[in-house]
């Protein structure tokens, strides 16, 4: 009856488009009532314990690390020598958008920072090259979510923190999917482009654009050589993409004002603060669910009904492409992740993998309507109507699904980043 009672509060909320952070608030509250030790402020205690973790501090790091290169001039620069190395391949300038974000998502971390930091740059020039438009805001669009998928990631940080998985792990088997779609796009973009000229490799454009962009490309790999070899953790690389990011931009690009600074931390602030609360409140609604075994018997009650592995797959799929199309990346992994863990642990799927299936499913989610964050932003950013931009997703998300059925098929595409076996 009170589980029924707590179902019905939430639908009352949802009617009543209530924000995740009322809903996850109203739940807590509810759950510590009826099931807890009957105490509200012992809500309190709980945020306090959840967000008492070294790891988190790398969440606002690398918000604010994406917010000053775009701001700077790293993307412009990475964009240059993409170009530069395509010019010889038919649909170089596609093929140059998709590389370029695979690298800015190798330092942002974020789908919508990568998308707008590439995107200003290459949408234009695309255009001007005669690119046919969809094409052009297709592979911008998609292009960004590899910013959630390459490492390092903020969903994978959030979703190490309410499952308690390394995040270094989760970082380690990102790489191979990552590339997976890196390759998927860029073969698409030259699949689609087939029929548009190419141009002589200029040895001299190329020798500039490394010059200029040398401290820009060498960022990545300090990033991911330093995590895949062990001698960063999670905060650690946050904290030094941020330091090297603040390096090139104000002191060796110059291209970074003060004034500019201030509002780039302003604006990070923003968007760190609007997503620590619903962290703290999930966290600690975790604690407790965990305390009363709720996990433990929702495995119980599921693998009363299913027992094929496979099936708890493909439902669990189905499932979470639904989810992406109607939540937020973060809200789905803090709501879903404590609860689907556990019951993919009973099946036999290791927590990194899952992480990675989860937050695959997820990304695809940046493309489908109505809450698509990539289609709404680019609505703005492009000045382009929204049936146009769920059109232009669409061969993308084909290809997305694809990677996504490899990746549950065969999961040494992540996990030998991790484990080293196939």
């Amino acid at each position: 009856m009170m589980a029924l009672l707590l179902v019905g509060v939430v639908l009352l909320l949802l009617v009543l488009r209530q924000s995740l952070l009322i809903i996850l608030l109203a739940v807590a509250a509810y759950v510590h009532l009826v099931w807890g030790r009957g105490q509200l402020d012992y809500i309190i205690e709980d945020m306090w314990v959840a967000l008492d973790k070294e790891v988190i501090l790398s969440i606002p790091m690398f918000i604010l690390c994406g917010a000053i290169m775009t701001k700077g001039t790293t993307a412009r620069r990475l964009i240059r020598i993409m170009a530069a190395l395509t010019r010889p391949i038919p649909g170089g300038l596609g093929v140059a958008c998709i590389l370029s974000c695979a690298v800015f998502a190798a330092i942002s971390g974020s789908s919508i920072v990568t998308m707008l930091a590439i995107g200003s740059v290459m949408y234009p020039a695309m255009r001007a090259a005669n690119y046919d438009n969809r094409f052009a805001l297709g592979a911008i669009m998609s292009g960004g979510t590899l910013g959630i998928i390459i490492p390092p990631s903020i969903p994978m940080i959030i979703y190490g923190l309410v499952t308690e998985t390394s995040v270094v792990d989760l970082f380690k088997a990102g790489v191979g999917p990552g590339l997976l779609l890196t390759v998927l796009f860029s073969i698409y973009a030259v699949w689609f482009n087939r029929h548009k000229p190419t141009e002589r490799l200029d040895l001299g454009e190329l020798g500039t654009a490394l010059r200029e962009g040398f401290w820009a490309a060498l960022m990545p790999v300090i990033l991911l050589g330093g995590i895949y070899s062990g001698y960063f953790t999670a905060t650690e690389a946050a904290a030094v993409a941020l330091g090297y990011a603040m390096l090139i931009e104000i002191f060796v690009h110059r291209e970074l004002k003060f004034r500019v600074f201030y509002e780039v931390v302003l604006d990070a602030s923003k968007l760190g603060g609007s997503l620590f609360p619903l962290l703290a409140i999930a966290l600690s609604l975790n604690i407790i669910l965990i305390e009363h075994r709720v996990p433990g018997q929702l495995v119980e009650w599921v693998q009363g009904y299913i027992s094929s592995p496979a099936m708890f797959m493909l439902l669990v799929n189905i499932l979470l492409l639904g989810v992406g199309c109607l939540m937020t990346t973060g809200e789905a992994i803090l709501v879903l992740a404590p609860l689907l863990t556990p019951m993919a642990a009973a099946y036999g799927y290791d927590k990194v993998i899952f992480g990675l299936i989860m937050i695959l499913n997820l990304e695809i989610g940046f493309l489908t309507p109505p809450v698509g964050l990539n289609l709404i932003v680019a609505m703005t950013a492009f000045k382009q109507n929204f049936a146009t931009l769920c059109r232009a997703a669409i061969p993308f998300i084909c290809i997305m699904l694809f990677a996504l059925f490899l990746v549950a098929w065969q999961p040494w595409i992540g996990m030998y980043w991790v484990t080293g076996k196939f």
